[in-house]
């Protein structure tokens, strides 16, 4: 394992690893610890009671963060004729049908998110190898397969994210920037906690969130009383 930095150390120092802390404790905290130089994305982890062979109990979606997530979101569009010129009006990056596939299947990936029409899919559907494993494969349970392609162009560029749980139950998600207000870093969390919470699976017995913590990108965690 690699040797920790010094700021690093530092940090892991003011965290109690015994301590669950509240949202509001935690950001405040987080603030507080010593950073890296560049504005780091802050980050929720949370360990979900599910079984992710099941199917019956995959956690998988997406969610809009109330104050957004301080990054500039690039987003493509699967879609031709109208809808095409309204992604393109809406922002996204790069818009196209078969041709845009050819493009992604030759290595081209310089985007975040991809959104496609239902009618796309026979296109998009050859990306699966490609898109998947970077979890940029469009979805409709993610909301990026849609017939509002101009509509979910604009949510996901203003802050909508889309998250899933790993092959340990595990689910990580973006929650905005250090630079943030504490109070707009609270709101997100919250939000994000709350939206996991609703999406329970039926089929899932006993406690459902398990843990959860806060980090910064190059920061220690921040366990959560969730």
């Amino acid at each position: 394992m690699a040797e920790r930095s010094k700021r690093y150390r530092e940090a892991a120092e003011k965290v109690d690893r015994t301590r669950r802390y509240t949202v509001a404790e935690a950001v405040a905290l987080l603030k507080n610890l010593p950073h890296a130089k560049f504005n780091e994305t802050v980050e929720v982890a949370l360990r979900l009671g599910i079984d992710p062979k099941q199917s019956d109990q995959m956690v998988r979606g997406s969610v809009s963060l109330p104050k957004g997530i301080g990054k500039d979101v690039r987003v493509i569009a699967f879609c031709e004729g109208p809808q095409a010129d309204a992604a393109k009006e809406a922002g996204a990056t790069e818009v196209g049908g078969e041709e845009l596939a050819k493009k992604i299947q030759e290595g081209w990936m310089d985007f975040d998110v991809a959104i496609a029409a239902p009618d796309m899919m026979r296109h998009v559907g050859k990306l699966g190898r490609v898109l998947g494993p970077q979890g940029k494969m469009p979805s409709p349970k993610s909301g990026t397969v849609t017939a509002d392609v101009a509509g979910a162009v604009t949510e996901f560029r203003a802050g909508k994210i889309e998250y899933r749980a790993d092959s340990s139950g595990n689910v990580h998600a973006p929650v905005g920037r250090l630079d943030f207000e504490a109070s707009d870093l609270e709101v997100n969390i919250d939000a994000f906690l709350a939206h996991i919470r609703h999406v329970r699976p039926t089929a899932v017995k006993g406690t459902f969130l398990l843990g959860g913590s806060v980090t910064s990108t190059m920061g220690p965690g921040i366990r959560l009383a969730v």
